[in-house]
C-alpha cells in the first residue's frame, strides 16, 4: 500500500525527472486507485447524500451484495476516503472530508509547482 498523500514529504522538484517522480508517487496511490471503480463511487455518492451509515443503509441503494459493499468499504477506507466507528453490532461509516479535501490541496499544489517543469501550455 502507497503512503497516504498527506503523508508524503515532497520536495520542490528543479527538473522534469523530479516533477515526473512526484507526479507518479502522488497519482500512484491508493487514494485514486480507490475512485476508480464504479461501485465505490455509488457507495461514496450514498454516503454524499445520506452522511454517516451502516452497510445496511449504504446497500439498500445498491444492487451489490452486501458482502461485496463490506469489501469496498474497506477498501475504501485503507485509502483514506472513509473512516468508521462500530457502535455495538453496527458499523457506521462517513466520508473523511478534511483528510480529502487536504489531500487534494496538496495535489493542486503540486500540480502548480509541476506545470512550468513538465508541462507548460504553449502558446497557440
Amino acid at each position: 500500500m502507497c503512503a497516504p498523500i498527506y503523508l508524503l514529504q515532497m520536495t520542490k522538484p528543479h527538473t522534469r525527472t523530479e516533477a515526473a517522480n512526484a507526479c507518479i508517487k502522488i497519482f500512484d496511490t491508493d487514494f485514486f486507485r480507490a475512485l476508480c471503480e464504479p461501485a465505490r463511487i455509488q457507495i461514496f455518492r450514498q454516503l454524499v447524500l445520506k452522511g454517516r451509515s451502516d452497510i445496511g443503509t449504504i446497500a439498500e441503494a445498491l444492487p451489490q451484495d452486501r458482502s461485496v459493499i463490506a469489501r469496498h468499504l474497506q477498501t475504501m477506507q485503507r485509502a483514506g476516503l472513509l473512516h468508521s466507528q462500530t457502535e455495538g453490532r453496527h458499523t457506521f461509516y462517513e466520508i473523511d472530508g478534511p483528510i480529502i479535501a487536504a489531500r487534494l490541496e496538496q495535489i493542486v499544489g503540486l500540480m502548480h509547482t509541476l506545470v512550468p517543469l513538465c508541462c507548460p501550455r504553449k502558446p497557440r
